[in-house]
């Protein structure tokens, strides 16, 4: 999608040991009409999964989930970073490193809103180490639900999480990818 590496080259910023700042159109502060047109970009691409839910990790994760589960309307589901009073005491609960955050952070989602009758696409901002999107993938099995595939705004094919996630044997779509973001350069997979 060129629309969204153009706006990473404009508006991104590599901070080095592989972090890329969007936060001026997709963590911090999100471009609308951008993420609309990565969540048509995402359903398409899963068009022909029998989706029933889509899954994602708060915050970030939300909006291009919500854009994605709105083109193939179905509901989205967002793991929780803290488990408020109004979830059941058993919920499913993993656990996984932040990048950003530099800890590791739970997850929780209810089974009120997650269960084996489910078909799920997982969306996240990122691909990079693929830990994130691997504990939603534990969450989705605690839920006895089904994985069908997993979706990313941006994967950062260097950090190896795309090969973490093969095995699941899946498919694994990313909207754009980058190879290479040594000596403050931005690369880009064709």
């Amino acid at each position: 999608m060129e629309e969204l590496k153009e706006r990473i080259r404009r508006e991104g910023r590599n901070l080095g040991r592989g972090i890329l700042k969007v936060d001026s159109f997709i963590n911090h502060q999100v471009d609308p009409v951008l993420t609309m047109a990565v969540g048509q970009e995402l359903a398409l691409r899963f068009q022909d999964g029998s989706i029933t839910k889509v899954v994602t990790a708060e915050i970030s994760g939300i909006a291009p989930a919500f854009t994605t589960a709105l083109a193939l309307g179905v509901p989205v589901v967002y793991a929780r970073k803290s488990k408020p009073i109004t979830m059941p005491e058993e919920v499913y609960r993993e656990t996984a490193p932040s990048h950003t955050k530099l800890k590791m952070v739970e997850l929780f989602i209810s089974p009120e809103v997650l269960g084996p009758e489910d078909r799920v696409l997982v969306v996240d901002d990122f691909l990079a180490s693929g830990r994130t999107i691997d504990a939603l993938v534990r969450l989705v099995g605690r839920a006895g639900a089904e994985l069908v595939g997993i979706g990313a705004v941006i994967e950062k094919l260097f950090e190896g999480g795309r090969k973490r996630l093969e095995e699941l044997g899946v498919p694994i779509e990313a909207v754009v990818t980058i190879t290479d973001m040594s000596n403050g350069q931005i690369s880009f997979a064709d």
